[in-house]
């Protein structure tokens, strides 16, 4: 998707999500911006296998999801 197209898709779910307080979305996203912007709640996946889950603010200070999507110090 374009940058225009995942902002125009970022303003719809947020709109449903406010009009429908008890609607569950799920969303599967690599984009770091939109996970940050839309989610209450979150799961990270590495190859497949659950790895963390939480907030943004929770998930992002994870260390096995910064080593899974930053690298490892070598």
């Amino acid at each position: 998707m374009t940058h225009d197209e995942t902002d125009a898709l970022m303003q719809d779910i947020m709109q449903v999500r406010s009009k429908l307080k008890t609607l569950s979305v799920v969303l599967i996203e690599h984009e770091i911006k939109v996970i940050e912007k839309i989610t209450d709640h979150c799961i990270v996946l590495n190859y497949g296998k659950k790895i963390a889950q939480g907030t943004y603010a929770q998930i992002t200070r994870d260390p096995n999801v910064q080593t899974a999507y930053l690298g490892e110090d070598e």
